[in-house]
Order: C-alpha cells, then structure tokens, then sequence
C-alpha cells in the first residue's frame, strides 16, 4: 500500500502528471505552496509542470497572478493572486494571535505596527516596489527599529494583515507591494467557503492524505480540519490505509487506490522545502529512517531530495559559480539505470535555471 499512495502521490501533485500548463495553474491548484525559499521555489513550480524554464515562473510573479507571502502556519508560501484574500482571511488571525509572545520579546506592539502600517503606505505612494532593504531604511526613518529581527517581524504581521505581498526578485532581493495596488479586490468568501475550499485544494493535490495531514498543513485545528474536509466530502473519497482513513479526490475512471505500474524507474529531484515530503505530517511513505535524518536537518530545514519511485534515495545541490551542473549526494550506490535517471533528473533542473547540463 505504501507504495500506491506514494505513486497517487506524486500523481496528485503533479510531479508524474503534468494537467497544467501555467506556473499560475499549479500554485492555484494547490491554493498554498511552500517558499521560503525563493529559488526552491521556482523549482516546486518547474518541476509540476515539465519542460517550463525559471522565466515561465518569474514572470507571473512580475506581474502578480502568483505572490509570494506569509500565509499558512507564518510561513512563506506562493499563493495565486485570487486566493490570496480568502486564504488570508481564514488563516491570518490565528497566525497573527500565535505569533503574539514573540512580538512582545521583540518589542513590537499595536502602537508601533499601526505606526509602521502609514510609513509603508506612504512610501508606496507611487505605486511602485520596494525591495526589503528599501522598506528597513523607510521604517528607520520614521524611528522604528529594525535590527535583531524586528523588521522582518513587522512586514510578516503586515503580510499576514493583508498590507503587504512579495513578488519577484530585483537582484538578490525579495520586493514588497501594496497587495490593493497589485491585485484588485474579489469578494468575500463565507468562512464555511473558505475552509470546504482550502480542504479541496489541499486533499486534490497532496492525497490520500489523513485528517492530520492536512491539519498540519493547514494550521487549523483537528476540529476545524475535520469539518472543512467534511464541508468538502462531496468532491474527495476515502480509504483506510493501515490505521488511518486517507482522503484524495474523487477520479471518475479510477476510483479508490488503483494506479498503473510505472514503466521504469521513476526519478525526480526536488527542491527544499517540497511540498511532496513537507506537506504531510506523517512522511513516511517517502522517507525512511536515514532519508529523514539526512533530509529533515536541524531548525527544521528540509533539503533537495533524490526521488525515486516516490522515496527518498539522495539530496542534492544545485550548481553555483564553481560548479555548473547540479551534483547529487547518495543514502547508498545506484545501480545503472537510477543512475542515468537521476543524471536526467538533474539535467531538467539544469535546464530550467539555464546551466549547462553534464
């Protein structure tokens, strides 16, 4: 069984199966995908769509039909710009109140966010964006510290208020706009929309999935999962698989845990990060005990995994200045055929950036 749900898997989050077309698509179909890191981030995209280079993903971030922002759990995800409100609206309160400790230990109160609120708005007046180091020297000047993490710590409670979006990169830097400026306003969805929604996308792109699964993912609670994954029963299916009942989306033609034999080994390297291997509380299914501990490192860093036929079987590193092609870095030997796999594996990576392949 393990291995039909890694392989529904990787179909589901379109790593095997490629349904869409558009960088904007993927991020949609999954309503949040994880970015903390900006260029492993384009890669989680690149990979779900095959054949696509880093600009197919760059431009939509440009001209924000995708933003990258604060969103489930605090953290960084890409979010398609119709989504962005609604999500927000369902998960940024109870991020806001949890992150409440923290902002006292820093110094950060209402006073000061309300304060850092009209020196951002008013440095956007034109329209335009700026860069993260740009809107430090704005809040400086308007007396509010920004060392020892205080600034970050204000753009995200700012972000998560709905002020604030990422888009691309200028340079090695993450730019900030105005989320009203870049994306028009939609309207409201009721919170039971709002949750029968975020259930939807989450159990159609990550099943067979469990309820604890997606409450993790998600940042509700245990009950508020279970009653968006009720609200969105009449689109998913369920099986119990060992001794949890997994969810997935209702396929016409292929019901319940039926998938073909691959043809081959299947390989694909992907970035940190990954929503195949974060976006799970339970990881079993593609990490055993070492690939865990080589892949899950301290801070809960999650690191470029070797996939092969839905596990774990090596990390790797991308190419830099000194070294043009991407390396990988093996649990134990391939035989011949994985390793010409993952070789092709790491050559597409190779080519969405633009190096040289080896």
């Amino acid at each position: 069984m393990t291995d039909d749900v890694a392989r529904l898997r990787l179909a589901n989050q379109q790593i095997t199966v490629h349904t869409h077309t558009t960088a904007r698509d993927v991020v949609a179909a999954f309503g949040a995908m994880q970015a903390q890191e900006y260029r492993s981030a384009l890669w989680a995209v690149g990979v779900r769509l095959g054949n696509a280079t880093q600009r197919d993903v760059e431009q939509p971030l440009a001209s924000a039909a995708i933003v990258r922002t604060w969103a489930l759990r605090g953290t960084l995800h890409l979010v398609a710009a119709e989504d962005v409100r609604w999500i927000l609206d369902l998960v940024g309160r109870k991020v806001v109140a949890g992150s409440a400790g923290r902002l006292r230990q820093l110094g950060i109160g209402d006073l000061e966010l309300e304060a850092s609120r009209h020196a951002l708005e008013k440095g956007f007046s034109d329209g335009g964006g700026l860069t993260r180091s740009d809107a430090f020297l704005l809040l400086e000047r308007a007396g509010i510290a920004t060392a020892d993490q205080r600034g970050i710590h204000i753009l995200q409670q700012l972000s998560l208020k709905g002020l604030l979006v990422q888009t691309a990169f200028t340079g090695r830097q993450t730019t900030f706009a105005l989320l009203d400026a870049v994306i028009p306003g939609a309207a409201a969805r009721s919170r039971e929309e709002a949750l029968a929604e975020l259930a939807w996308r989450y159990f159609s792109s990550h099943g067979p999935a469990t309820l604890r699964d997606f409450a993790w993912w998600s940042g509700l609670g245990v009950a508020e999962a279970r009653a968006a994954t009720e609200l969105a029963t009449g689109r998913l299916t369920s099986e119990k698989i060992g001794d949890a009942v997994h969810w997935m989306p209702i396929v016409p033609s292929s019901p319940g845990l039926i998938s073909p034999a691959p043809a081959g080994r299947i390989v694909h390297v992907l970035p940190g990060f990954d929503e195949y291997i974060l976006g799970y509380q339970d990881r079993r299914s593609a990490l055993s005990g070492l690939a865990a501990e080589r892949i899950i490192v301290r801070n809960g860093v999650f690191r470029p995994a070797i996939v092969a036929d839905g596990r774990a079987i090596g990390t790797w590193r991308p190419g830099n200045g000194t070294r043009p092609s991407s390396v990988a870095e093996v649990f134990s030997p391939f035989d011949a055929e994985t390793s010409r796999a993952v070789r092709a594996a790491l050559d597409e990576h190779d080519l969405f950036v633009g190096r040289p392949v080896s």
